[in-house]
């Protein structure tokens, strides 16, 4: 145990270290929630790469490439679209956050919408959305924990160790805000990976060298793929890509990242450098869960197939090493999601209704950071057997966000009535076929919940933006945010509008 807590220990050791020379102090809210938008390209990349690739990863997405094969791809494939669609935002989301000090995704929507009550909507539904996730997060360290004791913890004791961890890690993230948890990505980021990547190649070479393991050796329901047919329905994998993939930008610690760059072409070239790193580091995972189904003891415990792979090739400094990528990856995601929901509930809930100066937004944020991470890790230590299912219905309720972001951001028609009326309406529509199908529609093809929520979603807003009137003001407010885009010049940064209602 004293190799494998010895290479967390040093990790974490590294990670704040890091922070504590950065000498970070914001002067105002925007800093402390956006990082005073002050990131470059490389900076970018890997703050996106960081909170888009959780610890849970390596035993989730593992796991499920070494039980279910070659359909755990559908991963592969949103995530790059998910960086294609980062890249095609850039101009607007920035230009706007910039011009306005937009701090938060519903400050976007309030400003696109002119309702101060569409903000208050989305950041319930992020805020609610992110917990079964970060409790996820949380609750994957026990594993890690676990295999890290050598299993001398129980995994009821791995958890609480996990969690005791995690929560100490968020004293930097509250105290530094987003320039703390952008600067901490890219260490952890290079961990994750970068060093994760060239491990999984290096496993992936021990299996086919020294196991002489190849695809040939796989069994043939490893390359099967739902189609006409099945039991999942055709349609099933192209909802899981087409949710993914919109669904990425509609988490609030997801889309501030789009607030964080110094600029909109380091937001671009950001795309560029993800696209590549995310290509290599997700196929050679996915690769690597794979080959490694063939492993004694992976087929009775796919979601360890991480460590159990890397004992077994390496033993104990290996493990170590093993542990510490998940453990970067997993601080990345859980810093993020903590520091956006503060931010949210100081900027969208509080600070909507009651007028607060820079100190007390700061203050309420961290509050709000310490609240939830307490929350959070009492949660992480109880025993939840519905945890993961609440997470997949958070995920089919907060894709009904694109609708109005995305139409928000690329079409000039559309009003606060459609967006409140859509998302509320496909939410609520989400939840209940989720409660009543699980995983999948079969009367739908395959669509998920999401996914038919998402038509509902898409059908009222259309209607709104045609039936609903437009008056004058607002065609001209509307047309006033788009020509700015268009016309690639900021103006002097001014307080954000205050909505009509």
């Amino acid at each position: 145990m004293l190799i494998t807590f010895g290479a967390l220990a040093a990790f974490f050791v590294i990670v704040i270290l890091v922070l504590q020379a950065s000498g970070i102090r914001d002067r105002n809210f925007s800093e402390y929630a956006v990082g005073g938008r002050a990131f470059d390209a490389r900076y970018q990349a890997m703050s996106f790469l960081n909170t888009w690739y959780p610890g849970a990863m390596f035993t989730a997405f593992g796991g499920m490439a070494a039980s279910t094969g070659v359909i755990s791809f559908y991963v592969l494939s949103y995530s790059l679209l998910t960086v294609v669609l980062m890249y095609l935002m850039a101009r607007p989301v920035w230009i706007w956050g910039k011009t306005f000090d937009l701090r938060t995704q519903p400050d976007l929507l309030s400003l696109r919408f002119n309702s101060r009550h569409i903000k208050t909507i989305a950041a319930v539904v992020g805020i609610i959305s992110g917990i079964p996730w970060l409790v996820l997060g949380m609750q994957a360290l026990g594993t890690l924990f676990q295999y890290m004791s050598l299993g001398t913890l129980t995994f009821s004791q791995a958890v609480i160790a996990g969690v005791a961890v995690i929560a100490l890690r968020q004293i930097w993230t509250v105290r530094m805000g987003m320039r703390g948890v952008v600067i901490s990505d890219m260490v952890q980021g290079i961990f994750a990976y970068f060093i994760g990547t060239a491990m999984l190649v290096g496993l992936i070479l021990w299996m086919v060298v020294a196991k002489d393991i190849s695809f040939a050796s796989l069994e043939p329901r490893m390359f099967a793929i739902p189609s006409i047919g099945s039991t999942e329905g055709p349609l099933y994998v192209f909802s899981l890509i087409l949710t993914g993939t919109i669904g990425g930008w509609c988490w609030p610690y997801i889309f501030v990242r789009l607030f964080t760059a110094d600029g909109v072409e380091s937001l671009k070239k950001s795309a560029a450098l993800a696209v590549p790193l995310s290509l290599a580091f997700c196929v050679a995972l996915l690769v690597f869960g794979m080959l490694a189904s063939k492993i004694p003891g992976v087929a009775e415990r796919p979601n360890d197939v991480w460590f159990i792979v890397s004992q077994e090739a390496g033993g104990l400094w290996l493990l170590g090493l093993a542990g510490v990528i998940v453990l970067a990856a997993t601080m990345g995601h859980t810093d993020g999601n903590i520091q956006a929901t503060g931010a949210q509930i100081a900027n969208d809930l509080i600070g909507n209704y009651w007028k607060l100066d820079e100190r007390q937004l700061i203050a309420l944020a961290k509050v709000g950071m310490l609240g939830l991470t307490a929350l959070s890790a009492w949660l992480a230590c109880l025993e939840l057997p519905a945890l993961f299912q609440l997470g997949v219905l958070a995920y089919q309720g907060i894709i009904q966000l694109a609708v109005p972001q995305f139409l928000g951001i690329f079409w000039r028609r559309g009003n606060k009535y459609g967006a409140i009326a859509g998302m509320t309406v496909g939410f609520a529509i989400a939840v209940a076929l989720e409660l009543l199908f699980p995983g999948y529609l079969p009367w739908a093809y395959g669509l998920t919940s999401g996914a038919v929520a998402l038509v509902v979603n898409l059908a009222i807003y259309v209607a709104f933006a045609y039936l609903v009137p437009e008056t004058e003001a607002d065609r001209k407010r509307v047309d006033d945010l788009f020509d700015l885009v268009e016309e690639r010049r900021l103006r002097v940064p001014q307080p954000l509008p205050q909505p009509a209602e």
